[in-house]
């Protein structure tokens, strides 16, 4: 083992491998605690510490009275450049992703909202609940704003696909350039509502101001992401 690295990162990461290697296939059934302290020669404190890290990580899930098991890979999302929409990216892995609109509802510009779309006190903003699924498990939750002079209107059938696809279909506005800012946060009462997990589980945060050509602010969201579900990837060209 390496020198003094704790046991149980140790044992996790040899798990991890043999994860990743096929040792241990999707839906397999995971060894017992009691089977992986006696392969390693540690205390149960010690395995229970590493299982309970893979579980957090998205690499087991555990149903009550039955024991744990090989997860589904999380779904990974490109964030670098790339002209293939996420459901691209999906299909590319292996998954089906799914849109479900939840509520759209129209609310009056103010305050830091007013200020980031360049609009007049009161002018309506509509403000669109989405939540996104990947193989049926909910992976995202976003909370998504677009002035109704720039959709006037939007229906829940027209967001329950690519928003971006949407607004250069049926609205004839091109997203020219986005800026996210990735974050790590704890769910909330609501986030956890709309996610389907415990209320302090960690989740990736996004916030994202979307611009047409011109640098005006067309959508602006904030997205959250089970951290136990989902991944990204950033590629650098140089």
């Amino acid at each position: 083992m390496a020198e003094k690295k704790a046991l149980h990162a140790f044992i996790k990461e040899e798990l991890i491998e043999r994860i990743k290697s096929q040792d241990y296939k999707v839906g397999d059934q995971f060894p017992t605690e009691h089977d992986i302290c006696k392969e390693f020669n540690v205390s149960r404190t010690t395995v229970r510490i590493a299982l309970s890290q893979l579980v957090q990580e998205g690499y087991l899930i555990r149903q009550r009275g039955k024991g744990s098991f090989v997860a589904e890979p999380k779904a990974n999302q490109i964030l670098s450049h790339t002209n293939e929409h996420f459901d691209q990216q999906l299909k590319a892995q292996g998954k089906e992703g799914k849109i479900i609109a939840k509520t759209i509802e129209v609310i009056a510009a103010k305050g830091s909202k007013q200020e980031r779309f360049g609009l007049n006190e009161a002018d309506p903003i509509q403000k669109i609940k989405r939540i996104r699924m990947v193989n049926n498990d909910i992976t995202q939750y976003e909370i998504a704003y677009i002035p109704w002079q720039i959709a006037p209107g939007i229906k829940k059938e027209q967001v329950e696909h690519s928003l971006y696809q949407t607004l250069k279909n049926d609205y004839h506005i091109d997203i020219h350039k986005t800026t996210e800012i990735l974050e790590i946060t704890l769910a909330d009462k609501d986030i956890s509502h709309y996610l389907a997990c415990d209320v302090g589980q960690p989740c990736f945060f996004i916030e994202t101001i979307a611009e047409d050509k011109d640098g005006r602010v067309i959508e602006f969201s904030r997205s959250y992401f089970r951290g136990d579900k989902t991944s990204f990837k950033v590629e650098r060209f140089y």
